[in-house]
């Protein structure tokens, strides 16, 4: 954590859905990053590093599952918990997990159950290697 302050990546192709997140995030206090696809948020976790990244499992380019597998394959990335983000948690909850995700949170997500979710993976999360 920078500072003490928690980095948190917010994957989500829809901008209204990741700015709504990340601006509330920041209003919470923690610092806030974003990417727009399953790349763009393996390179991002990849070269910044962050306390916890929130996956949306639908996405473009590489789906969320795959870009969770990648960074729990990673060295460098493997210690950092993901939280998926999906509106069909019947269906992607299972595989969710499975790929390497640490909870899993239903579309449409209330901001505070978010916070919420965020603080217990921070409080949980081993020291960093």
């Amino acid at each position: 954590m920078a500072g003490g302050v928690p980095r948190i990546l917010i994957v989500d192709d829809f901008d209204d859905s990741r700015e709504m997140m990340a601006e509330f995030l920041r209003i919470s206090g923690f610092s806030v990053l974003e990417a727009s696809d399953g790349k763009e948020a393996v390179d991002r976790a990849t070269s910044e590093l962050p306390d916890v990244v929130v996956m949306d499992l639908t996405l473009p380019v590489m789906d969320g599952w795959e870009a969770t597998r990648r960074l729990k394959a990673n060295a460098r990335t493997s210690h950092i918990p993901v939280v998926a983000l999906t509106g069909h948690s019947s269906t992607h909850g299972d595989e969710a997990l499975a790929a390497g995700c640490v909870a899993l949170l239903t579309k449409p997500c209330m901001p505070d159950v978010l916070e919420a979710k965020l603080r217990e993976v921070l409080a949980s999360r081993p020291s960093e290697p």
